[in-house]
């Protein structure tokens, strides 16, 4: 396997055409099918010139963006690809619409101007059906590179949602901190064994060969870092494929030691973002990767996926950054071949203009790296 091979992290924001059916739109549209080379353009844009008639076909939109994407991150020159999420609402709220025992309650803010719609659940939870194999499929069937998957987590979902149900069973305890944590430990373990397990079973059987679990919530309740790893495992038990785990913005000194126990290939992690932007390879220039120190004690097995990308910013990381980046990051780990390239997180806050240039940028600097260990 080479060194530093490049990969997506998730989320890019949606094709020009799910946004709004627009002349400027269009243009858009027919400016990046020409540029990553999109197959059926044409039929797409004549689809797109009648908006009643491209609303009533959504599923075709739907694949069409998913291609789209999927061509971005290829043309870009990643090593590991996905669709960028284009099928799916958010994160939390689409895989919980699969989910029986459920209920939406109502719409919160995250940041910026993203929400979702936040809910409780009232039973046990049960799949209706697996929520990322249609996707899966098509994906697999149209990439010419690889493919990683991400999905949500148990612990996430279920540290995002009310609980109207199992707190019933501990009524009788007096101590409600102990309830609750009672309560919070059966509905993640339900969650991964219910939902997650089923969906990766799927995937799996489906042919993917790289899942990404994404964990936001985990290190924001440091003592429950133990229940996501139970989770973790308990939902890709006896799989056959490659495990990143993804924490994004996180004290990821939170992490130690438990993520040892953890049953996994790869932990995807944001360093860019709390990095600076000079080159060099001193400490002070790069103390957004300090963090790996934890990794080379506590799981020097692990590959490691660090940020060199900066997902809440327009700058354009030079090859050169991503490069020392990749450089300092291998030295700190103290083994070149456990480091992967990737963002921090998903590109879903930038434009596909400032995206591109940036897994472009991404893709140059692995390969200035490369040549240094030659």
């Amino acid at each position: 396997m080479k060194l530093f091979p490049t990969q997506e992290v998730g989320s890019l924001s949606k094709a020009p055409f799910l946004k709004k059916i627009t002349r400027e739109r269009i243009e858009e549209t027919k400016r990046w099918g020409e540029l990553l080379g999109v197959e059926g353009l044409d039929e797409l844009l004549n689809l797109l010139r009648d908006p009643s008639k491209a609303y009533r076909n959504m599923d075709k939109l739907y694949d069409y963006a998913s291609l789209f994407a999927i061509r971005f991150f290829e043309k870009a020159g990643l090593d590991v690809v996905w669709d960028g999420e284009q099928r799916r609402i958010e994160m939390y709220e689409y895989p919980l619409s699969y989910v029986e025992n459920f209920k939406f309650l109502g719409v919160v803010k995250v940041w910026d101007n993203e929400f979702y719609r936040k809910g409780a659940f009232t039973g046990e939870p049960k799949l209706k059906k697996p929520y990322h194999l249609d996707e899966f499929i098509f994906v697999k069937e149209h990439a010419r590179r690889e493919v990683k998957i991400p999905i949500t987590g148990a612990y996430t979902l279920a540290d995002w949602s009310f609980d109207e149900h199992y707190i019933k069973r501990y009524l009788d305890l007096d101590d409600p901190i102990e309830a609750r944590r009672r309560a919070k430990e059966d509905l993640v373990m339900d969650l991964a064994k219910n939902i997650l397990r089923p969906n990766i079973l799927a995937l799996v059987e489906a042919g993917a060969k790289r899942i990404q679990i994404d964990e936001p919530a985990v290190t924001s309740k440091p003592d429950e870092v133990p229940l996501m790893v139970e989770a973790l495992n308990e939902s890709v038990k006896g799989i056959d494929a490659k495990i990143t785990l993804h924490v994004c913005y996180s004290d990821y000194r939170m992490l130690f030691p438990h993520i040892a126990e953890a049953r996994l290939d790869q932990v995807s992690i944001e360093c860019a973002n709390r990095d600076t932007i000079e080159l060099g390879l001193d400490d002070g220039r790069r103390r957004g990767y300090h963090i790996l120190d934890y990794f080379k004690e506590y799981t020097p097995w692990l590959e490691v996926a660090v940020g060199v990308i900066d997902v809440h910013t327009n700058f354009i990381e030079p090859p050169e950054l991503v490069r020392d980046r990749l450089i300092y990051a291998a030295r700190r780990l103290g083994d070149e071949s456990k480091i992967v390239a990737c963002n921090d997180c998903g590109l879903r806050t930038r434009s596909w203009d400032v995206a591109f240039e940036k897994e472009v940028n991404l893709v140059k600097g692995a390969e200035l790296a490369r040549e240094l260990f030659k």
